[in-house]
């Protein structure tokens, strides 16, 4: 499988349409696709207004496969782009208390 970052600008109208979106995601690439797609982790967007979007860090074995999914799990996909390495300077910080 290769990695991909996933861009889903402006996805959800606030944080608990986010919340039941990766409900849905995480149970139809455990469920349905478990050897095509894992999800890695997401970086949540403050897109203004309360609205967020992300950026999701996938293992896929396709672009078609992250389509697919995205399409199973009413998600939106902006723009799918392909990961070439990681480059590490430092863990990622502990996110901060709600």
């Amino acid at each position: 499988m290769n990695q991909y970052a996933i861009l889903r600008r402006h996805g959800w109208k606030s944080a608990g349409d986010l919340e039941k979106a990766a409900e849905r995601s995480t149970q139809v690439g455990d469920e349905q696709m478990p050897e095509d797609i894992r999800w890695i982790r997401s970086y949540v967007l403050e897109e203004g207004e309360g609205a967020v979007g992300t950026v999701c860090i996938y293992e896929a074995s396709s672009p078609e496969a992250i389509r697919q999914h995205a399409s199973t799990a009413d998600l939106p996909v902006d723009e799918i782009i392909p990961i070439a390495d990681t480059v590490i300077v430092r863990p990622d910080p502990e996110p901060a208390a709600s």
